[in-house]
């Protein structure tokens, strides 16, 4: 018989404690089991009542804390993104939109571009990426008669450059060469994303592993189901190994999205090399390096022989996106525009009102009317929902701030006035209107710029940015309600 390891021994022991250690608790509740129960056959009915509600209560929280804590909470799924709009939604977006005033200039000449393309039937292939990645090389491997500058600087192509290409199976396809991206100031990126909107392919061409701001261009095309081919370039820099480990990365990258091809290709081009000679002298060497784009041509064709309707209704639906957010950026800026005008309208308002006023506490009647109703119009021009207790406890909550910073208001109203000559230190209704004229131009802009980013009234961040703009550059502006007071009091 084989003698016991040191080691089952000891297991064998602590086994034993803890049996006997469960024996034990399990000896300890039933026996407090049994003296609560014998005490609560003594106590009043009330008692046993109470005592088991708040002990079912007890015990069915804490359950359900620890199922909480155990059972991990499914993840919310997210929410599928909105479909593209249909031409007939933005022709009645764009017919509201100039009945608001706004200026819809060039939302009408996207949508006249994608009917002048329709009725041309040629296929649109745009070149996308970042600058220095050989788009243009590209264009050049692809018809070496193009007129196309290329150039070892970056950001040599600063405008949209388009070439016909007729492929090998006689299609004739539109090449468009654009801005690279990321240029040192990139004032042609939104033109380079427009463009490769509007066209019914993208090749996106880099010449490695993505990077963060590639991988978010791509991935912006890719959530418009935009057919893509993305294409490694300059893969004669590449061992056979290493040439895979990018691909196989790349390919993980678009994982999901059956629309992108991965193709690894070289565009061509020269490229300098030392040469050593027997005698030891060096000489630098131009060397011409072939283009090899047969599987980015092969690419291309699979893709146009796939579904010709498919890639124009896809088309469509971009250029639709791209006209809404052009139609968004329009309602913006109108808004925008229409809110300083608010601001300055019931900014005067409020300085004329403090003006008017004669008998005591009319000011704040004329004020708090103002103050409510430059509200309604802020929000009716974003068009968010508002209650009157929000527009009254926005007001009550700004003018608590107002009433510890109204002695310095008063101070630098009349430091204002004392600007115009003649007039002195002047006292009463006309700082009191330098100072409303204050507010509600603070409180005008903090609540049109809560509204312009949130999409909603949100009382503690409009107050807390009403709080900063009111203390903003106060000399001049009071010297401009200053102004404004003088001009109505004469």
């Amino acid at each position: 018989m084989r003698p016991l390891s040191t080691f089952r021994v000891l297991l064998a022991v602590a086994a034993a404690v803890g049996v006997t250690l469960l024996l034990f608790v399990l000896l300890a509740l039933t026996d407090w089991a049994f003296t609560v129960l014998d005490r609560l056959r003594s106590a009043p009915i009330w008692f046993v009542v109470l005592y088991s509600i708040v002990f079912v209560a007890l015990a069915g929280s804490g359950g359900w804390v620890v199922w909480r804590l155990l059972v991990p909470r499914p993840r919310k799924s997210i929410a599928p993104s909105a479909p593209p709009p249909t031409q007939e939604e933005m022709e009645r977006r764009l017919v509201q939109s100039e009945q608001l005033g706004l200026d819809v200039t060039v939302v009408r000449r996207e949508l006249i571009e994608l009917k002048n393309r329709r009725a041309t039937g040629e296929v649109y292939i745009a070149l996308f990426g970042e600058i220095s990645t050989g788009k243009s090389s590209l264009v050049r491997a692809l018809l070496p008669s193009a007129e196309v500058e290329i150039s070892a600087r970056g950001g040599t192509t600063r405008e949209v450059m388009r070439h016909v290409w007729v492929s090998t199976a006689h299609d004739r396809l539109i090449l468009t060469d654009l801005p690279g991206l990321n240029e040192a100031n990139g004032e042609l990126d939104a033109m380079a994303r427009e463009e490769a909107m509007r066209s019914h392919v993208v090749v996106y061409v880099c010449d490695g592993d993505l990077t963060r701001d590639q991988y978010r261009e791509l991935q912006a095309l890719i959530a418009l189901d935009k057919p893509m081919v993305l294409v490694l370039n300059k893969m004669d820099l590449y061992t056979e190994e290493d040439l895979a480990a990018v691909r196989q990365r790349l390919v993980e990258r678009v994982e999901g999205s059956s629309r992108v091809n991965v193709v690894a290709i070289t565009a061509g081009g020269t490229q300098e090399v030392m040469r050593v000679f027997p005698d030891g002298h060096e000489e630098r060497v131009v060397r011409e390096i072939s283009p090899q784009v047969a599987p980015l041509a092969e690419a291309l064709q699979r893709c146009i022989d796939s579904d010709m309707a498919t890639l124009e209704k896809l088309r469509d639906s971009a250029v639709f996106v791209l006209a809404s957010r052009k139609l968004d950026e329009a309602l913006t800026v109108h808004r925008r525009t229409k809110a300083e005008e608010l601001v300055s309208q019931y900014s005067r308002k409020a300085v004329i009102g403090a003006m008017a006023a004669v008998a005591p506490g009319s000011d704040l009647l004329i004020q708090g009317y103002l103050g409510i109703n430059l509200l309604k119009d802020m929000c009716a021009l974003y068009e968010v929902p508002v209650r009157q207790f929000d527009l009254q406890r926005l007001l009550e909550q700004s003018g608590r701030h107002v009433a510890k910073t109204l002695p310095i208001m008063l101070a630098v109203a009349g430091n204002g006035l004392k600007a115009f000559p003649g007039l002195g230190t002047v006292a009463g209704g006309m700082l009191h209107a330098v100072a409303y004229g204050l507010i509600f131009d603070s409180l005008g802009k903090a609540v049109a710029h809560t509204l312009d980013t949130r999409g909603e009234l949100q009382s503690a961040p409009a107050v807390l940015l009403f709080e900063e703009k009111l203390g903003e550059d106060l000399e001049s502006r009071a010297r401009k309600f200053a102004r404004m007071a003088l001009t109505r009091q004469v």
